[in-house]
């Protein structure tokens, strides 16, 4: 069953740019950011001061059939991105049941329910008095509640899984959906990614592990000083392609090639053979020449060590055809969603794809003589190729890989 074609028949997007793909998607390519000023009132010395988030208002106006009695924002993300993929695919009752899987991934899960019991947990230590801590923190907190309560909410009872890889949790989500379609083990899967994680606790853990900007995320340039945080959920739904044909859906692309790696070396410090193997195994899983991509978008993340290593890979990669090769970072738009990122990106090189457009890296100012390249910035760019690869690159050493070809080639 190896020889199965999977397609993508719906996405779905909540994001800081909007709800939606196409609010994802319009703000990437215009190149305008979601990042806001965001302060705290509980750390009182907070240095960095912007963030790339969803407000209360935001997720209460998407969001309206939400639980909060028993649902954690992370996982009121993913149903809105899962609502408006299953609509777009066009799935209705029939279409779940035991063919139909769910996978969807996160880094943190309910951060904001962690931090409000930990946060009460301390004040009751330090004051004695007594905290009604919140009784569903367990099932609100736990990594897997996303892809549980999309499970439930469609009746999809195929396999479920929680990727749970840092960085890369949504990339391979959707790799490891991809691979068990090939191989028989269902006929669709709703997957991607999810993550809520922009709250006092984790904002402050990040800052003080001195990788945010204080002022602008600038992918590939030399003045870059960092990432931004960020958050939200992507969502797709694949089907092979015998699935999509049968009930008459209109694939939006084709999932040809996935590769993923570990470094096995440092736990933190990128390694550009790691990466370059990830990208390397997903060009022949595809069966594609490098000259025949036209775009990738990076991982991008704006960190001097990052952005350098991704770049030698990438050069390994593609040797003579990395000159003229579209290439962007889309984080100063959507900013470091941690486990969402994956999957927010794939929408993003989807819809690239799709109006052969690579979307610009926000902020560029110089290029950087250790880099030795451009991305794509200022505005969007044409390209004509068929096929499009996105990169998501994790803390532990984690590679992923995700190749997209035109549904005109089908």
């Amino acid at each position: 069953m190896t020889d199965r074609r999977i397609v993508i028949t719906g996405a779905g997007a909540f994001s800081p740019c909007g709800s939606g793909v196409d609010a994802l998607w319009t703000a990437a390519r215009d190149g305008r950011s979601g990042a806001r000023e965001l302060r705290f009132d509980t750390i009182p010395d907070q240095k960095v001061t912007r963030a790339a988030y969803i407000s209360d208002a935001e997720y209460a106006a998407a969001a309206t059939g939400a639980k909060p009695r028993f649902q954690d924002r992370v996982t009121g993300f993913a149903l809105v991105a899962a609502a408006e993929a299953v609509a777009q695919a066009g799935l209705s009752d029939e279409h779940f049941g035991e063919e139909c899987g769910v996978i969807v991934g996160s880094g943190f899960g309910g951060a904001e329910t962690l931090d409000i019991n930990y946060r009460k947990f301390s004040e009751q230590h330090l004051t004695g008095v007594t905290q009604r801590m919140d009784a569903m923190s367990i099932p609100k907190i736990m990594t897997n509640a996303a892809a549980s309560w999309i499970s439930m909410t469609y009746g999809a009872r195929g396999p479920l899984y929680c990727n749970s890889t840092a960085c890369s949790s949504a990339s391979q989500s959707i790799g490891l959906a991809y691979q068990l379609m090939k191989g028989g083990a269902m006929d669709r899967c709703i997957t991607g990614g999810t993550e809520a994680c922009v709250v006092p606790g984790v904002f402050r853990a990040w800052e003080i592990l001195r990788v945010l900007s204080p002022d602008a995320c600038r992918p590939f340039s030399r003045d870059r000083n960092g990432m931004m945080l960020g958050e939200g959920a992507g969502v797709l739904v694949l089907e092979t392609l015998e699935a999509a044909e049968a009930r008459g859906a209109t694939p939006l692309a084709e999932i040809v090639g996935y590769g993923t790696t570990s470094d096995a070396g440092d736990l933190l410090r990128p390694d550009p053979d790691g990466a370059a193997r990830s990208m390397s195994r997903a060009i022949r899983d595809a069966g594609v020449d490098p000259s025949e991509i036209g775009y990738v978008n990076a991982h991008g993340t704006a960190t001097v060590a990052n952005d350098l290593s991704e770049t030698q890979a990438m050069r390994n990669v593609f040797g003579n055809a990395f000159e003229g090769l579209a290439v962007s970072s889309t984080k100063p738009v959507h900013g470091h969603a941690l486990g969402a990122a994956g999957a927010l990106e794939t929408i993003i090189t989807l819809e690239s794809l799709r109006a052969g457009l690579a979307p610009p890296s926000g902020n560029f100012n110089e290029t950087d003589p250790a880099i030795g390249f451009e991305p794509v910035h200022g505005e969007a760019r044409e390209y004509a190729q068929d096929f499009a690869l996105t990169n998501s690159f994790a803390f532990g050493g984690i590679n992923a890989s995700l190749i997209l070809g035109s549904a005109a080639r089908l």
